[in-house]
């Protein structure tokens, strides 16, 4: 266990090692636990946090706000268009003077090719931890809550549990990358082997996908990419199936939409599901487009896990401040 990551950013996910996520899990076991024994834990007493958030949310902003005033402390919610950050404030300057009002900042950031930079040149200038709660590249909050619950529903050994990561069809606005590629970046390291299905122009950041092979290789797992969603299902004992957009192909709105059109069969249904282990579970960061996305068979089913998974945002989203804000 790594007992000092006070100070510390989680930016992108491999910011923190192995046996510091492992840290991360303990402890939001343990809150997890203290929550349902109705035990007072207010690690934070008197501590604030600034979320600055430029992207919607529905379970970021629920969880990040209920998570510090469970530890005894405030999250102020800021949402971009209200500061006046569209009329000269720079992200040094939110590090800068943000960084001497509050004990932390987390911010909320998903335009391609802005949204991490932005981040970053925060957490720069800023004296108290940043924390990333989703940019264009890393959703690292919602990869730690998906770990939590794998191993809550599989068991902590998870060497040879084979994960799909796979692209499903929405209907919806072009989402980010930001969540496959945290999946494929933190799953390997706990000895998952990876799978990862998309049509051809929905590829992820080549650094990105390279970081993994590399992962996979120094954890002896496998890492592989399919272009067929039936054949990346098949013996997977977790299915992680959602949309995303082809910003690597093209950032054109009415050109991504033509594009994500195209391949409408890419559905999350029954008959794939059952392509995966008898003992499969099925996650969704949410929200999902319900039968176009996702079936209500399998997003409502017996082997999905999403209010779990939901859930778990809260715990390691509470660990993760304990640990860098306490």
């Amino acid at each position: 266990m790594q007992t000092f990551l006070h100070g510390r950013d989680l930016i992108g996910d491999l910011d923190f090692s192995k046996e510091e996520v492992e840290t991360v899990l303990d402890v939001a076991w343990d809150l997890k636990r203290k929550r349902a024994l109705n035990e007072p834990h207010p690690y934070l007493r008197d501590k604030a946090l600034a979320m600055l958030f430029f992207f919607s949310s529905t379970r970021t902003r629920g969880s990040f706000e209920a998570g510090m005033a469970q530890l005894g402390g405030h999250a102020g919610f800021i949402e971009s268009k209200s500061t006046q950050i569209s009329h000269g404030d720079t992200a040094r300057e939110i590090g800068e003077i943000y960084g001497r009002y509050y004990d932390g900042i987390a911010i909320r950031h998903c335009d391609w090719l802005a949204g991490n930079p932005y981040i970053s040149e925060v957490a720069k200038n800023a004296r108290v931890p940043v924390l990333n709660m989703q940019c264009d590249i890393y959703h690292p909050f919602q990869c730690l809550a998906d770990l939590m619950t794998i191993m809550e529903k599989k068991g902590r050994d998870l060497r040879k549990k084979k994960i799909v990561v796979s692209w499903a069809y929405a209907a919806s606005y072009l989402k980010p990358i930001s969540v496959p590629q945290s999946l494929i970046l933190q799953m390997p390291r706990f000895g998952m082997d990876v799978t990862l299905s998309y049509p051809p122009e929905f590829m992820l950041m080549p650094e990105i996908e390279q970081q993994a092979r590399d992962e996979a290789r120094k954890a002896g797992t496998a890492f592989e990419i399919v272009h067929d969603m039936d054949e990346g299902m098949r013996g997977a004992d977790i299915v992680y199936a959602k949309s995303w957009g082809p910003l690597l192909t093209t950032a054109d709105g009415v050109e991504g939409k033509r594009l994500q059109d195209s391949y409408k069969d890419w559905i999350m249904d029954q008959r794939r599901l059952e392509l995966a282990n008898p003992d499969a579970i099925y996650m969704h960061p949410l929200p999902a487009d319900r039968n176009i996305e996702v079936t209500d068979e399998v997003l409502d089913g017996p082997h999905s896990v999403v209010f779990d998974e939901a859930e778990n945002r809260l715990h390691a989203q509470k660990a993760v401040m304990a640990l860098t804000m306490g």
